[in-house]
């Protein structure tokens, strides 16, 4: 702080020490300071936990929505299966009905194909345990070892995921 004296003839500008505050002033001061910075880290956290909150509840929505529409893609590429099912059922003459499940289980073959799934498991392929479940083996000197000589079911996977393993009967 200054103060301006007069002297005789001359002005001149003198520093006047502050008058210094008492432990119970300081103390004062730091303990406001100490809670405005409490205040504002409570309020970080605050609005922190709220959009915590948020970004929770939005993902739940949106893998919700997700769910949902890939399960409406799925249904929609097997109802024109259902549709050529229920007109096979119409027919009475065996080679038509025949026919119609051809073609149906072709329509089902594009469906799956449609959605990424990949059919395999025939006969002729290298067994893989991985991919195949071997229920029968047989013993074929005229066959290749590991070789897969019957399939039962086949398998079905999507990208790395297997959906059900080829049932098969290997040989040697």
């Amino acid at each position: 702080m200054e103060e301006t004296v007069k002297t005789e003839g001359t002005t001149e500008e003198v520093e006047v020490p502050a008058p210094e505050k008492s432990a119970e002033e300081v103390l004062l001061e730091r303990i406001a300071t100490l809670e405005a910075q409490i205040k504002e880290q409570n309020d970080k956290y605050l609005r922190m936990a709220a959009e915590y909150d948020n970004f929770r509840r939005r993902t739940r929505d949106e893998k919700t929505h997700i769910y949902n529409d890939a399960l409406s893609d799925a249904v929609g590429g097997l109802l024109p299966i259902l549709d050529n099912l229920e007109r096979a059922a119409l027919y009475e003459d065996g080679e038509k009905v025949k026919e119609g499940l051809l073609m149906t289980a072709k329509s089902v073959t594009s469906a799956l194909a449609a959605l990424g799934v990949e059919i395999y498991g025939a006969v002729g392929e290298s067994f893989d345990p991985n991919i195949h479940n071997a229920v029968m083996h047989i013993e074929d000197e005229t066959l290749g070892d590991g070789v897969i000589v019957e399939v039962f079911q086949r398998g079905y996977r999507k990208g790395d995921k297997i959906i059900r393993f080829a049932m098969v009967k290997t040989a040697n």
